[in-house]
């Protein structure tokens, strides 16, 4: 009998083909992950106050028991005392926010009406020094964007600013009306003492660690505003108010917030004045104080309280951006703990959580 040569040759590796059920599982997914996605989208006005209306609660909770812990003489104040006090303070605190922003945002819209021409020869100005022709282009092309609609949307999410205040109060209350019931809830879904005991003490990780970062952001931002005011009003500029709102609120928005705000605010000196000189010592002077607060006092204040990886927030920044807007932006650092958080807690899920995490290592301390 001959010998043949193919006989011995190594035959390829055979895939395995993938089971039916796998395949099913792995549809199902996917069909999950879009109908889940078109609720965030399409529900984003719910869900936004919803998500604010959580934090709010979670940054005020720890006060609400440390106020019901205290005596009055022979009488402890109650607890419903202490969530109606926390709750009047958050309504009339959130509606005297909100009246402000409706009004710096008016007189943003009123001034961009009166400055929309100065500022498109600012801004086509900057490119003369390429040639009148690049410059009569770069004007020509600017004019052509219609400010007039861009201002009325501006103008109409100014408007529904009130609702959503008015959604997150209720919201507000409603869960301090729960509070109470949230162990006993937490023990009937888990149906074991020792398990609901082990999701108290993950939501209230997650609280601390949202806390900590929200307190020690909106310190660093007012303390950012507050120079950008001082800076506006030594220089004599108008616009003092609403940039330093704005750098308030975006210094929330971590690695790109405070670049655009200190973009804006050397913008806004340039076209007010029309003097480079001007628009680029404030220009200078408020990236030099962006810098040393988000770089040194920021890390400094936060310490160990955000454990998330560079990558991972721009990534949630991108996604949540895309979904939920400029709220979204806000919204996607806290959520971001929180997933990492909730996921380290999954043996299937501590991958995720260690890609989240900025040095892989998640030891689920504060």
């Amino acid at each position: 009998m001959k010998h043949s040569p193919e006989l011995d040759a190594p035959k390829p590796a055979q895939i395995p083909p993938r089971e039916p059920h796998q395949l099913t599982n792995l549809l199902l997914g996917i069909i999950a992950f879009a109908l889940g996605l078109a609720l965030l989208v399409q529900a984003r006005f719910v869900l936004i106050s919803l998500a604010i209306a959580i934090i709010l609660f979670s940054l005020t909770s720890e006060a609400i028991a440390a106020i019901a812990r205290l005596r009055i003489g022979p009488l402890r104040v109650p607890n419903w005392l202490a969530s109606l006090v926390a709750l009047a303070l958050i309504a009339s605190g959130l509606l005297t926010l909100s009246a402000v922003l409706l009004a710096q945002a008016n007189a943003v819209v009123t001034m961009a009406v009166s400055y929309a021409a100065p500022a498109q020869k600012a801004v086509a100005s900057l490119f003369a020094w390429m040639g009148a022709d690049v410059e009569q282009a770069v004007l020509a092309s600017i004019q052509k964007i219609d400010v007039a609609r861009y201002l009325s949307a501006l103008a109409g999410q100014a408007s529904s600013l009130l609702s959503a205040t008015v959604l997150i109060i209720l919201f507000v209350g409603f869960l301090f009306a729960e509070r109470l019931w949230f162990p006993a809830k937490l023990a009937s879904l888990t149906g074991d003492e020792t398990r609901a005991e082990h999701a108290a003490r993950v939501v209230g990780r997650i609280m601390r660690r949202v806390n900590h970062y929200l307190l020690v952001k909106s310190a660093v931002s007012l303390a950012t505003g507050i120079v950008v005011w001082a800076v506006f009003r030594i220089g004599g500029y108008e616009l003092a108010a609403p940039v330093a709102i704005l750098t308030f609120a975006l210094n929330f928005i971590p690695s790109v917030g405070s670049i655009v705000a200190t973009a804006i605010a050397g913008l806004a000196v340039y076209i007010l004045t029309q003097d480079p000189a001007s628009a680029l010592t404030v220009f200078a002077i408020c990236g030099g104080v962006q810098f040393v607060i988000g770089n040194v006092i920021d890390p400094m204040l936060m310490g160990h309280a955000l454990r998330l990886s560079s990558f991972g927030i721009i990534i949630s920044l991108a996604f949540w951006g895309a979904v939920w807007g400029l709220p979204g932006m806000f919204l996607a650092v806290p959520i971001m703990v929180a997933l990492m958080i909730a996921c380290a807690q999954s043996p299937a899920l501590r991958p995720l959580a260690v890609m989240l995490s900025r040095e892989g290592r998640i030891d689920g301390e504060d």
